[in-house]
């Protein structure tokens, strides 16, 4: 057997192995010489390590305390994002060493398929880092962190949204915020069991973001309004019977699933595809919203929240009253844009719609209400947020309209054709 001590001396990775389990390795080398002698043998276990050693050197590039791990296996990429006591919670950093990753993998012939995933099992990613981003634009310089978060983000989300190479992310665990970002604007989108998928942002304050209003408005039923408004979770197999998930695997079955996408030689589209349905588990729980579907989209079609509130009282059962209390705790500014922008999203291409949410970011930051959202839902958790304006009756169609006015040559965002 041969016997390798690999990395520093503080943290050694002993590695023992024998020419059987050298050739099981062998997959992933273009290795067309078997040797027959012991000789041989022992020969070949060396140039083979050696060549596993430089093809698939797997290694660490960190934003910040490794708060993204990047391994690299022959063509194939797999990036973990690595804030698991934050429910891998994205940072400016993070966002802005993805960005640069993945445009210089999209523009690399040696690279032909990215998988994304999260630390920690908990979560895929919980969401952006609110509260820095708001001490940010609390502290009032435009040329401070907040602006260049979201302006980075969104690019970001624009790559994703038109990555030529197969992009995968493994949304097993809290899938939120963010976390849509960087899961529903890609090709597959790979849920689990386990997967909590939402955007609750109108609860704090802010909008659907991270390209909700190119999505949701896509989902049957007017799920996708039923969702931006109230924030609803969907849990497990319910994110493939919305349209969010493109396929479904059991966590038990991620690190095979990962495998067989490393082992495929040419991921196509096809390729890729087949590899995930081939993990879709032969029974799929049944969609928990279903019995709701009709309700949903009787009282969620109508054009403002007034009329939706009142549809839903006319309704009167446990669940439409319920529906509407959680409406009534949101920001009132939030809910009356959120309308706006999917009604608007739904009639935009892809690049306008993330041109349209850059412009509402960076407005709800010169606002009130995300500042005391966050203070009351992630600060003093006192969940008692004070709005303003308090009431839907308070908020005029000229203070919605403002969040999305054209910003100034300087500050807009022009996204260019990958």
């Amino acid at each position: 057997a041969l016997i390798f001590i690999i990395g520093e001396e503080q943290y050694p990775f002993v590695l023992q192995l024998d020419y059987n389990s050298v050739l099981a390795c062998s997959h992933y080398l273009p290795v067309t010489y078997l040797p027959v002698s012991n000789s041989d043998k022992m020969a070949f276990c060396w140039i083979l390590i050696f060549d596993l050693w430089l093809q698939t050197f797997r290694w660490i590039t960190s934003a910040g305390e490794d708060d993204i791990i990047v391994e690299k296996v022959l063509s194939k990429r797999i990036v973990t994002l690595n804030r698991p006591k934050v429910l891998n919670a994205l940072n400016f950093n993070m966002i802005r060493d993805l960005h640069q990753l993945l445009k210089k993998w999209n523009n690399d012939e040696r690279v032909s398929l990215v998988i994304v995933k999260g630390a920690g099992g908990k979560a895929f990613c919980a969401g952006g880092d609110v509260r820095a981003v708001c001490e940010s634009a609390q502290a009032g310089s435009r040329a401070s962190m907040h602006v260049d978060f979201f302006r980075e983000e969104y690019e970001l989300i624009h790559l994703i949204g038109t990555l030529r190479k197969p992009y995968i992310s493994i949304m097993d665990g809290i899938t939120m915020g963010a976390g849509c970002g960087l899961s529903v604007n890609g090709r597959y989108r790979v849920a689990t069991e386990r997967t909590v998928l939402a955007m609750p942002e109108v609860a704090i304050g802010l909008f659907p973001s991270v390209g909700c209003s190119y999505s949701f408005p896509q989902l049957k039923n007017n799920l996708g309004l039923y969702m931006a408004l109230t924030g609803f979770r969907l849990h497990g197999a319910d994110a493939l019977h919305a349209g969010l998930a493109t396929h479904l695997v059991n966590s038990g079955d991620i690190i095979l699933l990962e495998k067989a996408l490393i082992d495929v030689e040419h991921p196509t589209g096809e390729a890729v595809d087949e590899i995930l349905w081939r993990f879709q588990p032969k029974e799929i729980p049944p969609f928990s919203l279903e019995e709701k579907m009709r309700a949903i989209k009787n009282a969620f079609k109508l054009k403002s929240i007034e009329e939706i509130i009142s549809k839903l009282e006319e309704q009167g059962d446990e669940w439409a009253m319920e529906t509407v209390t959680t409406l009534k705790n949101m920001s009132p500014t939030s809910l009356k844009v959120a309308i706006r922008q999917m009604e608007r999203g739904a009639r935009m291409p892809y690049a306008d719609v993330l041109q349209m949410e850059h412009r509402l970011a960076l407005r709800c930051m010169e606002a009130h209400d995300v500042h005391e959202g966050c203070r009351a839902i992630i600060v003093d958790k006192d969940n008692k947020p004070r709005w303003r304006p308090r009431t839907l009756e308070e908020v005029t169609d000229e203070h919605v309209e403002s969040f999305f006015a054209p910003l100034s040559s300087e500050d807009e965002l022009i996204l260019k054709e990958n």
